[in-house]
């Protein structure tokens, strides 16, 4: 005697009808990636039920994956990099120094990009704004 699944509810599917609309294949292009960009934004402008939660899951995998293989992101001078963790923290230089232990004019000379961080700073600072330290050049 053969077991059978009982069927599942009548209810619309509400994760195929989103393949449907933009199947979830790899994106092999800057027009595929565009599109799936729009499919997620239009998801996000609304609660989302667990069928559109999965979908949303593995197309942002899919976007992910496409923008680590051709997306290359630019390396960024000491003085570009700390700014903006200056300012994502919302804290002032004169904090910065104090905390990590750093003078302010050396904040300040590498802020003005005359002067590059040593590894101790490096260390410091990326325990600081709890980043890996690979984020400054430590060209040196």
């Amino acid at each position: 005697m053969k077991a059978t699944t009982p069927p599942r509810p009548a209810r619309k599917d509400k994760y195929l009808t989103l393949i449907q609309q933009f199947p979830l294949r790899p994106l092999r292009s800057a027009r595929d990636l565009d599109e799936a960009v729009a499919m997620i934004d239009s998801l996000l402008d609304k609660p989302l039920d667990a069928d559109e939660r999965d979908y949303l899951s593995v197309l942002s995998d899919l976007v992910d994956r496409y923008e680590s293989e051709h997306e290359q992101i630019k390396p960024q001078s000491d003085s570009v990099m700390l700014r903006h963790l200056i300012e994502a923290k919302g804290v002032r230089q004169v904090e910065v120094g104090r905390d990590c232990r750093i003078s302010e004019s050396t904040i300040s000379e590498v802020l003005a990009g005359s002067r590059k961080l040593n590894r101790l700073q490096v260390a410091k600072l990326a325990k600081y704004f709890h980043v890996a330290p690979t984020v400054f050049a430590l060209d040196t």
